[in-house]
């Protein structure tokens, strides 16, 4: 008799969206650890759909201030970023804006915590 194993379905809705856009202040000293991070940095992190679109974004963050990119995934469209707050606030704007404006993909806010 086979077990019963739980099914895992991952579904893209169409569209073009940033669906998270988010700031985080003062991190963890083990979430940065968990990151790879030597120091405990802010962190600005993204997801987007389609997930190509963090290579975008991802060009965008770099380009518009002096942040480190940590992470970025074609395939599920996440993207990390670190730097300090000031930098990482005009970044993941910029890259939002740009995503927005050029690509016709619909904004998220920026949240910070």
């Amino acid at each position: 008799m086979a077990e019963d194993k739980p099914r895992v379905i991952q579904e893209y809705v169409p569209g073009k969206q940033v669906t998270l856009c988010h700031l985080i202040s003062h991190p963890d000293g083990k979430l940065s650890e968990k990151l790879g991070l030597t120091e405990k940095a802010p962190i600005g992190v993204m997801t987007i759909t389609p997930s190509e679109a963090a290579i975008i974004a991802a060009d965008c963050t770099v380009k518009a201030a002096p942040v480190d990119i940590v992470f970025v995934d074609r395939f599920t469209g996440s993207l990390v970023v670190t730097g300090p707050v000031s930098a990482l606030e005009v970044a993941l704007k910029e890259a939002n804006t740009y995503l927005a404006l050029s690509l016709g993909f619909q904004k998220a806010e920026i949240t910070r915590s």
